[in-house]
């Protein structure tokens, strides 16, 4: 344990928990949205709320990572759904987006000012791309091909404004659902797996950085002589 203790008091698993946790605190629109109708502070008053606030937002998630044990184990779904439920505390704590309402809070906004159909489900696609979720169902395909229908139908491109023609796309895309065994219903389960799915990625991602990190120190004279502890058997609750 002397060399884990050595090691995590330099290592990147604390640093890379620790970045996590600052990227997510990034301070979402949301939460200045009540404060849009007060008078405009001045310079010096307003940068001081704005650190203030992501100082505080930073505390709530660093106390909640020196109480909750994470297992660096992404291959073990307990761990992986512990990991994940600490991380959707931290958001809850600090008003912040979930992966699902951030990708939400990026369609609505990115395609606000999109006139036509078939522009907004490419948007979509590049949304999807952007934040590296995959489609395994076919599910963007069986939309385009919806699209291709209704506006063969229609004999003109679809545009968002035209209420029938939308109408009709919907109903395609409910067809094409129910083929491919997606409901409203199951929404909740979908966000339920992708934040799963982020969880294990992240705690993948932290793993090998300790791993880097303990190898690295291994080749040094002062660690030669020690075995490397299990990455699971840290405990960054001891160095924060």
């Amino acid at each position: 344990m002397a060399y884990a203790s050595r090691f995590l008091t330099r290592s990147k698993q604390l640093q890379g928990i620790l970045v996590i946790s600052q990227q997510h605190h990034a301070i979402p629109v949301r939460a200045f949205a009540k404060e849009a109708a007060r008078p405009t502070f001045k310079g010096d008053e307003m940068l001081k709320g704005v650190f203030t606030e992501i100082k505080n937002k930073f505390q709530a998630a660093v106390d909640i990572l020196r109480k909750e044990k994470i297992t660096l184990d992404p291959e073990d779904p307990a761990a992986v759904k512990h990991y994940a439920n600490v991380m959707k505390t931290i958001r809850q704590k600090a008003d912040m987006f979930s992966e699902s309402e951030r990708i939400k809070y990026d369609i609505e906004n990115e395609t606000k000012e999109i006139p036509d159909a078939r522009a907004y489900l490419l948007k979509l696609k590049d949304i999807r791309t952007r934040r590296g979720l995959t489609d395994e169902l076919g599910a963007e395909a069986m939309m385009f091909e919806a699209l291709e229908k209704v506006e063969k139908d229609i004999k003109k491109p679809l545009l968002r404004s035209d209420k029938k023609g939308m109408d009709l796309l919907v109903a395609e895309f409910e067809k094409g659902n129910k083929k491919l065994g997606i409901s409203k219903e199951d929404l909740p389960k979908y966000e339920e797996k992708l934040e799963l799915s982020i969880a294990k990625a992240q705690l993948d991602e932290l793993k090998s950085d300790a791993v880097e990190a303990m190898e690295s120190q291994k080749k040094k004279e002062e660690f030669k002589d020690e075995a490397m502890p299990d990455v699971k058997s840290l405990d960054i609750r001891n160095f924060i």
